[in-house]
């Protein structure tokens, strides 16, 4: 198990060192920042400062290197960057110190605020809606897919395969739009739903907040319509392998009810490629959220990084595909955890 662990979280850190590497040199030459911040009217001696401030005026390579200094954990700070930057953490050392510390992300061009301050706030929503969604396509895609499977070569196995093959075609954005103009728009007088919302309604600063499930629907539907798709498709062909088994004969033999045997024995032994169909599309649900919450409008990582790229703010875009690739590492780990809890037979080495 502990060598297991170690293997996974080194091949994590040299996927994070890949998506560092990645994100840093892609934004490298769009747009000046020092303008950005400033607008176009600022003085030359203004922006200079603003450039040396952000180490702009150094080469590429010792950019790099102050980055990756400042996004890792471990870190070597002086004691004037800690206090400048409000880094949070344990350091050792005199002027010059070494720490383990929260990453900073640095701080945003357009609001000053720091970017983890920024994607925490967004990260919930993100979450909230991701969760929603992969749960609309576990209710819904498992007995699905069970369903086809033992009416096999039914009218409803067809229908099944149908709607899954054009869940799994339809792009989200896509989907996004219509289900929005007709659900949100045309039939909202029907549905009693917004094209647009967040999950508080908003109230300025210091009111009392009321939860909005309803503008969790239509955007949460959106996004789980192609992970629904797949965990039906991948239930039935699982499903079928495991009702042909041997010991599915023997449980019918014992004089065990139809609705046993499925639910009870054949779908338990199915659901190892569902599992990895579920934690996969949930990280990837994490970081896909992007286009469906700029869509509704829905406060999260993914309409902030949209917004972001908009206004060229680089730091709050290079922190969200930072913060997005931890969590797709993460869920993947809790993924191959929960096969040992769902399959015996699988061990982890």
């Amino acid at each position: 198990m502990i060598k297991y662990f170690t293997k996974r979280m080194l091949y994590g850190l040299l996927v994070m060192l890949g998506v560092v590497v990645l994100v840093f040199f892609l934004f490298q030459g769009f747009g000046d920042p020092s303008r950005l911040i400033l607008g176009q009217s600022a003085d030359a001696a203004t922006r200079d400062n603003i450039r040396k401030e952000l180490y702009l005026d150094q080469p590429v390579w010792k950019q790099f290197g102050l980055y990756l200094n400042d996004v890792s954990p471990i870190a070597i700070h002086t004691r004037q960057e800690i206090k400048k930057k409000q880094l949070k953490g344990w350091f050792v050392g005199g002027d010059t110190k070494l720490g383990l510390k929260i990453p900073y992300l640095r701080r945003s061009y357009q609001t000053k605020k720091d970017v983890w301050q920024v994607l925490m706030e967004a990260l919930p929503g993100t979450f909230v809606l991701a969760l929603a969604a992969i749960l609309i396509a576990i209710a819904l895609g498992i007995p699905l897919g069970v369903i086809a499977a033992v009416k096999k070569d039914t009218w409803m196995d067809t229908s099944a395969i149908f709607t899954s093959v054009l869940g799994i075609s339809a792009p989200s954005f896509f989907m996004g739009i219509i289900i929005a103009y007709v659900f949100g728009f045309l039939l909202s007088d029907v549905t009693g739903l917004n094209m647009t919302g967040t999950l508080f309604d908003n109230t300025p600063p210091g009111w009392h907040r009321e939860l909005q499930l309803k503008n969790l629907i239509l955007p949460a539907f959106t996004l789980g319509i192609r992970p629904l798709a797949i965990i039906t498709q991948l239930t039935r062909g699982s499903m079928l392998d495991v009702l042909n088994q041997d010991y599915i004969r023997t449980a019918y033999a014992k004089g065990l009810s139809k609705r046993t045997v499925i639910w009870k024995h054949a779908l338990r032994n199915a659901l190892n490629p569902v599992i990895t169909a579920i934690t996969g599309w949930f990280a990837e649900l994490l970081a896909g959220a992007f286009f469906v919450e700029y869509i509704f409008g829905w406060k999260g990582i993914g309409k902030v990084t949209v917004d972001a790229l908009e206004k060229l703010d680089f730091p709050v875009v290079m922190g969200s595909v930072l913060i997005t690739s931890f969590f797709f590492i993460l869920v993947n780990i809790l993924a191959d955890i929960l096969y040992g809890v769902v399959d015996p037979r699988v061990r982890l080495q």
